[in-house]
């Protein structure tokens, strides 16, 4: 299915920025950042799923700090309520005041989401979905832009509630930090082992320009050739006997959104193929179920989204 690349890329000169701005944080992840960038321009969020002690929260912080947004942390736990995620009224002087959640800020770290309950993922989702809760019969509008860096330990199944397919369609992209490589292990041995805290970047956007920039990848082209590569691969996780469930019709507009925002930050006004081939894992592979023939094989849903988009294996 893969196409010869039609565009050499560049870079938008803000956005680039930002990247190399946490990139000298968050060593050895400059393509994470500029995904976790593309979520944020196509409106989407992002689930970061890894091992304790790669980078998460240090990632979801540097990129708040250098993009110039409030950031704030909610540590989910068995015991958090959906009022601690989104807020309560409670009375006071003899009326009914709201008390914004931790989700009224512009990024929010949501961390360990599959620690929640049910109840409480589903308060989170909604918002997310929404940008807006309701509180009580009040609706109360999210934030703009209002963007979700969730976070879960793959190894650790004690207390946890794994977040449902419908659910886990919610997040434009499931990311992979993955361990650094021996030489950028020891850049950061040589740049934080003897701090006891991590400077994060200067700001180098802020809300209103952030806004602007969003509003611009909308008029980012993406022609016929390109919509129906999309589509085909869309509809190849579909036809595929090794999965139960393939990509819905949300996932190919969220696709749409993310090509747009991905040209958008290689300093293009249109997209190519490569745009296409680049997301798929990252935006298919939590959105398809595999077959319980072809998991208890060892099939990974990554595997599968690569050949199907024609991309190499790992």
């Amino acid at each position: 299915m893969r196409q010869d690349r039609q565009a050499v890329d560049g870079r938008h000169p803000e956005l680039g920025a930002v990247i190399d701005a946490v990139s000298e944080v968050v060593i050895g992840k400059a393509d994470r950042v500029e995904l976790v960038l593309v979520a944020l321009l196509a409106g989407g969020h992002v689930l970061l799923e890894d091992v304790p002690g790669v980078g998460k929260t240090l990632l979801v912080r540097a990129v708040a700090s250098a993009l110039g947004l409030p950031f704030r942390r909610l540590q989910f736990t068995p015991d958090v309520l959906p009022g601690d995620v989104l807020g309560t009224t409670v009375p006071e002087e003899g009326r009914f005041r709201f008390h914004p959640g931790p989700i009224f800020t512009h990024v929010l770290m949501a961390d360990e989401i599959n620690r929640a309950t049910p109840k409480a993922q589903a308060a989170l989702l909604e918002a997310m979905e929404e940008r807006r809760v309701t509180v009580d019969g009040e609706t109360y509008a999210l934030p703009q832009p209002f963007f979700v860096l969730a976070t879960q330990n793959p190894i650790e199944y004690e207390g946890t509630y794994p977040l449902p397919e419908a659910q886990l369609d919610r997040f434009l992209f499931r990311l992979f930090l993955g361990y650094p490589h021996p030489e950028e292990e020891e850049r950061l041995l040589l740049q934080y082992g003897s701090r006891a805290e991590v400077p994060l970047p200067e700001p180098h956007l802020d809300r209103e320009r952030l806004l602007q920039l969003m509003a611009a990848r909308e008029e980012v082209r993406v022609d016929e050739a390109v919509r129906r590569l999309l589509l085909e691969l869309v509809a190849r996780t579909r036809r595929d006997p090794r999965l139960r469930l393939g990509a819905s019709p949300r996932a190919s507009i969220a696709y749409f959104r993310a090509v747009q925002a991905r040209a958008f930050v290689r300093g293009r006004t249109y997209a190519v193929p490569e745009d296409v081939f680049a997301l798929a894992v990252p935006l298919l592979a939590h959105r398809v179920v595999v077959e319980p023939e072809a998991a208890y094989d060892g099939v990974r849903p990554e595997a599968i989204i690569r050949e199907l988009a024609g991309l190499p294996s790992r």
